[in-house]
């Protein structure tokens, strides 16, 4: 590409926001494993995969999204890991470039290979990879400001993980300590308890936040829209934000949808039965986003 002067280049990756408008993300349709993922009691699933009908719903979310305008890349690529379908965890890209994490759930390692495989076929290079013995969840990182980004201390992510991405993203880093709560069978991922929706506005579980994340956000005029207990276990706490106040949820969180319309949101939704609950990841797991732009509102 040759440059024009007076003229910069158009950025093609870069999404330091949970809520700036989504330009392009990626996705992993079910395949062949996540069928399969029921047999290893490893994977966590709650029944045996119905692989036809979570295929069915990950094409509508993936249409859904197209519709709300956003380029949605396929991955295209397969190993043993049901859980490969949940993009968001193996990798995150700054405006810098990705970074491979490297996750605390063993059967999940070796995902980043393929996810960095794709970023660096599309020209995005790689700022570094989590090593051992550190370990990090992408479900444990999110962005509160473009130079803001909060770290969750997890039974996936521990302290050598979330001080090697502290180091190579740079700027203002939070990490804060998520509860053992239920164990591994139910994890809490630090995006488990916050869903940033707008600059002023997130969803969240009280009861699992941790307190130096509410006084945070507290500290920052953020608005919260409390998630009852009964919708938590519903992924109704993982809110996708395509544009600021312009979100996807899980269908069957209702007392969050309307708290989310009364805040002033235009909410969609989709059916999660098999991508959802059974592997247990909403809206912001099945996504890898790629591109968020700033400069664009609603």
């Amino acid at each position: 590409m040759t440059a024009v002067p007076g003229r910069s280049r158009r950025r093609t990756f870069g999404a330091q926001s949970m809520t700036a408008r989504l330009v392009e993300v990626l996705v992993k349709r079910p395949g062949p494993a996540f069928g399969k993922a029921f047999d290893d009691p490893a994977h966590g699933f709650l029944h045996p995969v119905d692989l036809a009908l979570a295929q069915r719903e990950h094409d509508t979310f993936s249409g859904l999204l197209a519709d709300l305008g956003v380029m949605v890349h396929e991955l295209g690529a397969e190993n043993e890991s049901p859980d490969l379908v949940y993009q968001f965890d193996p990798l995150l890209v700054t405006d810098r470039g990705a970074i491979s994490l490297r996750s605390g759930k063993p059967t999940r390692r070796g995902e980043e290979l393929l996810v960095e495989a794709w970023t660096l076929a599309h020209g995005i290079p790689t700022l570094g990879r989590i090593e051992a013995p550190g370990t990090v969840d992408g479900g444990d990182t999110f962005w509160l400001r473009p130079d803001l980004l909060c770290i969750g201390r997890s039974l996936r992510t521990n302290e050598a993980g979330a001080r090697q991405i502290a180091a190579l993203v740079g700027g203002e880093v939070r990490i804060f300590d998520l509860p053992y709560w239920r164990g591994s069978a139910e994890l809490v991922h630090l995006l488990s308890v916050i869903s940033p929706v707008a600059d002023d506005l997130a969803v969240v579980y009280l009861p699992l936040m941790p307190a130096g994340l509410w006084a945070l956000v507290s500290e920052l005029g953020i608005r919260l829209i409390e998630v009852p207990p009964e919708e938590y276990v519903t992924l109704g706490c993982n809110v996708l934000a395509v544009r600021p106040g312009v979100v996807i949820i899980a269908s069957g969180n209702p007392r969050t949808e309307r708290a989310l319309r009364d805040s002033g949101c235009e909410v969609h939704t989709y059916e999660a039965a098999e991508i959802g609950m059974n592997g247990s990841g909403g809206p912001t797991c099945l996504t890898r986003p790629i591109l968020r732009d700033a400069g664009s509102g609603r």
